[in-house]
């Protein structure tokens, strides 16, 4: 139930949607210098572009070269990857989606040297290949399909198949649908650094029961679409690392201790030297965390450093931009760096390979995320804001000396991202706020100058209607949470206005973060602030602001009852500004604010008279358990606490006016979740409204017409039940 916009929205947050035209991404790769990168377009194909502007864009690989033997148009390229010594590209094509993502498709080499165009694993199913990577010496090209790991010589483009026993519950070099959503693993198979074998996962998915979604709609009789995926207090698939010899050509496990079924392995990377491998593993309820080293030779393994929580242990992923994967070493992989809470803010440490911590950022404030570690300047650049958690700046610690500065200038607000070219002296810069945006510009660093303008500004008139405005209300359990408004325009604060409430209030995602796009309501067809509406959202205990250990884990076990008690009393402070009108108070959310709104309704009908539920998990007990139990803990133990944070334990309560919303093909929170809360409001007397769209996944965006279909239902139901406009 968490994951961000690029992963279609799995939570649904209104959150930082500016986008630079110089922002990396798929289909842009950083040249090895890092004074420019590879850029690919359909009409222009894969050109070399100066960060700087200093030079014309240079051909790379032109339009007409991309076109395949017997094709007419060149490739739709979604990703690319150059090699190492520049003379080889790999291409991936024909892309078809795997739960989140456009995971596998074809892939196809360029070779710059004699201008051909291969297609790897040709005699393999069309558009079954995943993860494709090149071997440290760029001579061979791994890769996935069918659950089955390959080798693929570039030199006679004959794969070899290493994994013979891939099936659909067999999954050998990638992941089952829990792993890859709630700890962002896809890729899963490494090389070593000298190419002489390849690490991977193995994942036994057997006694995973399948959830069966249904098809009405597409054939004369309907059919079921299977997800394997593991329900809260079920085992997870058990999860394997195995090494592969090339010269031996032989498979062997890594000797792991521990049940492969009661632990997890999010991360997993080869040392350095090629010896072996260092992962690391969580138990089942994911509060104790080990680092271990397995020898690729013997498979015999050690743990060189534990750590526990009395809650649990995010992952890399958290603060890597939802991408687990990578190692940071330092010192020549003699030590590396990490990420603990345990001294009660997400603070950055250097472990060496005897286990021994040191503390880097010693002040007393929450690391958001790392953005480069500057090897030979011992240097990290780290994304911060002390002084606020609706913001984000650029800092720079000293590893030898823990002496940080702040890199982003002083004058600059909200919300501010940095994409650091491999030389560690330039960066793509965006900044936004609720009154400005630009992206696109590069600045030096550490010295933060600004060498090309951004290529896109943004100014907020002083009398824009979508204008947000920060504030803080105390609750009377003496609880200071940060909140934005848009006001009505023409506002009189003498009048009445209706008040809608936007939520999220679970560990996956904030909602309040100062950027431009801040207060605005992608559902409302209109203007809100033109209809008189005050909108409105407030940040619980449990979100990830960066507010300290305390704020985000409080919400143990209490998902569902100090989230939801928080955003209440949040909403009575609010009532005391004089001009909410009480008796049109409405709440929305979506997944995870899906659930809020719904808890929202049932356990205080008294505040809130409306709501709209999009995509709700209306049991905990419903939903996969890596995510639940990371957070709820396992419910053999306490299976009363995920009752008691259930939406469907308080539905008899509900009093007001409810639209539910959810999509029959969500095989994230799958429609299952809607019936039973139906069942319990229809056993109850209680009326509400239903919008299912067939088919539709946890986004509900698939289908001509479909994002326009929701946006009316939402704002016909909103005007309706909560009527705008002053009184």
């Amino acid at each position: 139930m968490h994951k961000s916009l690029n992963r279609k929205i799995s939570r649904w947050v209104i959150g930082v949607f500016f986008f630079s035209s110089l922002s990396l991404s798929a289909q842009q790769q950083w040249t090895p210098d890092g004074n420019g990168y590879y850029l690919f377009s359909p009409d222009r194909g894969i050109e070399t572009v100066d960060v700087l502007g200093k030079k014309t864009p240079e051909a790379f690989i032109p339009p007409a070269l991309l076109i395949p033997p017997g094709a007419t148009k060149p490739l739709s390229v979604q990703h690319f990857e150059v090699s190492a010594n520049g003379e080889l590209v790999l291409l991936f094509a024909n892309t078809k989606r795997v739960w989140r993502e456009n995971t596998r498709g074809d892939y196809w080499i360029y070779n710059k040297k004699d201008k051909s165009l291969k297609q790897l694993g040709k005699n393999l199913p069309s558009a079954s290949l995943m993860f494709a990577k090149f071997s440290p010496d760029g001579s061979k090209v791994a890769y996935v399909s069918k659950h089955n790991i390959y080798i693929e010589s570039l030199d006679t483009y004959k794969p070899q198949q290493i994994t013979t026993d891939g099936t659909d519950r067999m999954i050998n070099g990638t992941f089952d649908w829990a792993y890859e959503e709630e700890f962002g693993t896809k890729d899963g198979f490494r090389w070593s650094p000298d190419g002489g074998k390849i690490a991977y996962w193995k994942q036994d998915a057997r006694h995973t029961r399948n959830f069966l979604m249904i098809n009405n709609t597409d054939s004369l009789y309907s059919f079921t679409i299977p997800v394997e995926y593991p329900k809260v207090g079920l085992d997870p698939s058990g999860t394997t690392i195995w090494f592969y010899d090339l010269k031996k050509r032989e498979n062997s496990q890594a000797k792991i201790a521990g049940d492969p079924v009661q632990h997890y392995i999010p991360r997993m990377e080869w040392l350095l030297d090629s010896k072996g491998i260092i992962l690391q593993q969580l138990t089942r309820k994911q509060n104790e965390s080990k680092i271990i080293v397995s020898e690729a030779s013997s498979g015999q393994s050690k743990t060189i450093y534990t750590e526990t929580d009395a809650a649990w242990i995010d992952i890399k992923a958290r603060w890597n931009h939802g991408d687990p994967s990578g190692w940071d070493w330092i010192n020549n992989g003699k030590a590396f760096i990490w990420v603990s809470e345990q001294g009660g803010f997400r603070q950055i440490y250097t472990i060496d390979m005897e286990g021994k911590a040191s503390l880097v950022t010693k002040e007393p404030f929450d690391m958001i995320q790392i953005d480069f570690i500057d090897t030979q300047k011992q240097d990290i650049y780290f994304s911060a804001s002390p002084k606020s958690a609706t913001e984000k700046f650029l800092y720079r610690v000293s590893i030898a000396t823990g002496q940080t500065q702040r890199v982003s200038p002083a004058s600059l607000q909200g919300t501010n991202d940095y994409k650091i070219s491999p030389n560690g002296k330039l960066a793509l810069f965006n900044t936004s706020s609720i009154n400005y945006q630009a992206s696109g510009a590069v600045v030096s660093l550490p010295e933060h100058t600004q060498l090309v303008a951004p290529r896109r500004t943004n100014q907020r008139s002083p009398d824009d209607n979508h204008r947000a405005e920060f504030f803080q209300v105390t609750t009377v359990d003496g609880i200071t949470l940060d909140g934005w408004v848009v006001k009505p325009l023409n506002f009189d604060p003498t009048k009445k206005y209706p008040v809608v409430f936007y939520v999220y209030g679970e560990p996956a995602s904030q909602t309040v973060t100062n950027n431009f796009y801040t207060g605005y309501n992608r559902l409302y067809e209109g203007n809100m602030a033109a209809d008189g509406y005050v909108y409105i959202s407030l940040e619980n205990r449990g979100a990830p602001a960066p507010r300290g250990r305390e704020w985000r884990k409080s919400i143990y076990r209490n998902i569902g009852i100090l989230n939801i008690r928080d955003q209440a009393m949040g909403a009575l402070e609010v009532f005391k500004w004089g001009y909410i009108d009480t008796s049109r108070v409405a709440v929305w959310g979506w997944s995870g604010g899906g659930a809020t709104t719904l808890n929202l309704l049932g356990q205080y009908p008294e505040i809130y008279q409306t709501g709209i539920s999009v995509a709700p998990v209306t049991n905990q007990l419903l939903y996969d358990n890596i995510y639940q139990e990371r957070y709820m803990g396992l419910p053999q133990e306490n299976e009363a606490d995920f009752l008691r944070g259930s939406a469907i334990t308080y539905a008899k309560n509900v009093k007001g006016n409810l639209l539910l919303v959810h999509g029959t093909g969500d095989d994230n929170v799958h429609y299952q979740n809607a019936e039973v809360y139906i069942n319990e409001l229809v056993k109850h007397g209680v009326p509400f409204q239903m919008m299912a769209y067939p088919n539709r996944s946890h986004s509900i965006n698939e289908g001509e017409g479909t994002s326009e279909h929701l946006a009316k239902t939402y704002t016909n139901f909103l005007r309706m039940y909560c009527p705008p406009g002053a009184r």
